[in-house]
């Protein structure tokens, strides 16, 4: 009967959308399919609020699980055997199931728990737990039960048509399905934050395009290099997007040229979302992305992002705001950025910095002081210079 690899995805806060639970888990079922695209003749079905993937045996299991487990939306994955939902039929692959586990890990005691999801079936789940566990006894002589501390909980899921067993629950990031909560566009730099905030924005359903500031020749080519690696890691969680790739050095130059040196920080931050909302508005994203955290650094103590914010009329969604240094640089090792992003190659950011950059900017000296610029002319010609690479999952 198993033929295939059989995994159980479970849903997680998708299961939490009332009426529209169904579009949910259209969604979350076509992204794992998608994911699972080079994994020819596989199977992604949903059924009673699960979603069951059947892949051919000569793809390595731990692939498969490692692909499913990065769609968004997926709360944990059981690799599983099916049976026919008959407590007979049960216990005999279950038999063989722990057989399996003797053999490979060694394993001792064991404890079942079943659900009993057809409520139509005569015999309830504790009992069903007992008659399995008794079964199994039987089949494998060296194993005794184990309530408190078993080698293996051996989970039995009784459903209508069929019935599944395992023992594994394989967490997920979980989160909502890519494409569920519209479009932003996120400021890459080849920082630790920008990245991680890019992937936080993607768990929670939002596709995402990307905007990249350099400073050429101030800034190298490995420097951009650099960013577009991270940009294919932050893919392999979301899919393909597009970076829009944007030379910043003709306006540091006329800002330094023409306002004062503490300044340059926060104009230069200005000028950045202003193209970046205008290569969001041509792209139909509907708000930008950064990876700013409250407090630091001087452009980002509360005073500048009320200043920051000011210069353009899109909505700012910062997801790092709140969290530590610590817990930032964490979830970058978790997901893979943090390496790539600490390799030692130059930012803009750092082109033109001023010695004592203003850390409490008033927004009408910052006002004053663009007046003395072209300021829709800079803006226009940063994003009509602009550059598209295009990003695709490692």
């Amino acid at each position: 009967m198993n033929e295939q690899n059989i995994f159980i995805v479970r849903c997680g806060e998708v299961a939490l959308k009332g009426m529209n639970k169904p579009y949910f888990e259209r969604m979350l079922a076509e992204r794992i399919r998608k994911n699972l695209s080079e994994f020819e003749g596989t199977e992604v079905q949903r059924h009673e609020g699960l979603i069951y993937v059947r892949a051919d045996k000569k793809f390595e299991k731990e692939k498969l699980i490692r692909q499913i487990s990065r769609v968004f939306g997926v709360a944990s994955i059981s690799p599983a055997v099916e049976a026919e939902s008959d407590l007979d039929a049960i216990g005999e692959e279950a038999v063989k199931y722990m057989k399996e586990l003797i053999e490979t890990k060694g394993i001792k005691t064991f404890k079942v728990e079943a659900k009993r999801a057809d409520k139509n079936f005569p015999v309830k789940s504790p009992d069903i737990a007992r008659i399995i566990g008794a079964k199994v006894l039987i089949g494998c002589k060296v194993l005794k039960v184990d309530v408190h501390n078993p080698d293996v909980h051996l989970f039995v899921d009784l459903r209508h048509d069929k019935s599944y067993i395992y023992q594994q629950k394989i967490a997920g990031f979980g989160g909502l399905p890519l494409g569920t909560n519209g479009k932003g566009m996120v400021l890459l730099s080849g920082g630790i934050d920008s990245p991680v905030a890019a992937w936080m924005m993607a768990k929670r359903g939002m596709l995402i395009e990307a905007v990249h500031f350099h400073s050429y020749p101030y800034t190298s080519q490995r420097a951009q290099e650099k960013v577009e690696e991270l940009a294919r890691i932050v893919a392999s969680y979301c899919g393909n997007f597009k970076m829009h790739v944007i030379n910043l050095l003709p306006v540091q130059e006329q800002i330094v040229q023409h306002c004062p040196e503490e300044e340059t920080t926060i104009l230069v931050r200005r000028f950045m979302m202003r193209i970046a909302e205008k290569i969001a508005e041509k792209n139909k994203a509907m708000m930008l992305i950064t990876g700013e955290n409250l407090g630091q650094v001087a452009s980002q103590t509360a005073e500048a992002l009320v200043v920051t914010d000011a210069s353009v009329s899109m909505p700012v969604m910062r997801p790092l705001i709140a969290m530590d240094k610590v817990d930032i640089m964490e979830k970058a090792e978790e997901i893979g950025t943090f390496e790539t992003s600490i390799l030692p190659y130059e930012d803009c950011c750092t082109v033109f910095l001023p010695k004592h950059p203003t850390t409490k900017p008033k927004l009408e000296r910052i006002e004053a002081s663009e007046s003395r610029l072209d300021v829709e002319g800079l803006v226009s010609a940063a994003v009509d210079s602009e550059e598209i690479v295009f990003i695709r999952q490692n």
